[in-house]
C-alpha cells in the first residue's frame, strides 16, 4: 500500500461578492465552499479541501495532480489562493463500532487485560496489507 501525503496544495479561486466570499477548487469540481470575510473563507477552505480529498482516498479514487497556480485565470472580483490541507488529523480520528464475539473470548481477553480496540485494529491494518 503506497503511503499517502501528509499534506496536500491546491490552488482555490476566491470569489469576492458583496454578501461574502464563494470559494471554488479548479481541480476538484464540486469542492466548493463559502465565508463571510477572507479569514472564515480561508478556513472553510482548508476544511473543504481536507474533507474532500479524504473522500477520495477513502473510495480508492485518483487524486488529481494541482495546476500550475499561474496558469489560473480569474475575473476582476476574484484571486487565487493557495490553500493547504493537513490531512493526518482525519486519519488518525478514530470511529466507534460495536461487533460481536464469542462470551468465552470476551471474558478471557478482558481478564487478561487485552485492548480489544488495539488487537482488532492491528488485525485490520494485518489483513488490509494482505490484500494489496
Amino acid at each position: 500500500m503506497r503511503k499517502k501525503p501528509d499534506r496536500y496544495t491546491y490552488p482555490a479561486i476566491f470569489s469576492y461578492d458583496s454578501d461574502g466570499i464563494s470559494v471554488s477548487f479548479p481541480d476538484l469540481p464540486g469542492c466548493l465552499t463559502c465565508g463571510d470575510n477572507q479569514d472564515k473563507a480561508i478556513d472553510m477552505a482548508k476544511d473543504a479541501l481536507a474533507g474532500f480529498l479524504s473522500c477520495l482516498e477513502d473510495d480508492g479514487d485518483p487524486i488529481p495532480a494541482p495546476s500550475d497556480f499561474r496558469n489560473i485565470h480569474t475575473e476582476t472580483n476574484e484571486s487565487v489562493v493557495i490553500v493547504e490541507a493537513w490531512m493526518v488529523p482525519l486519519r488518525e480520528k478514530t470511529v466507534r463500532k460495536n461487533l460481536t464475539i464469542p462470551a468465552y473470548l470476551a471474558y478471557q481477553a478482558e481478564k487478561a487485560g487485552i485492548n480489544f480496540s488495539r488487537v482488532l485494529s492491528e488485525a485490520l491494518e494485518k489483513e488490509l496489507l494482505s490484500q494489496v
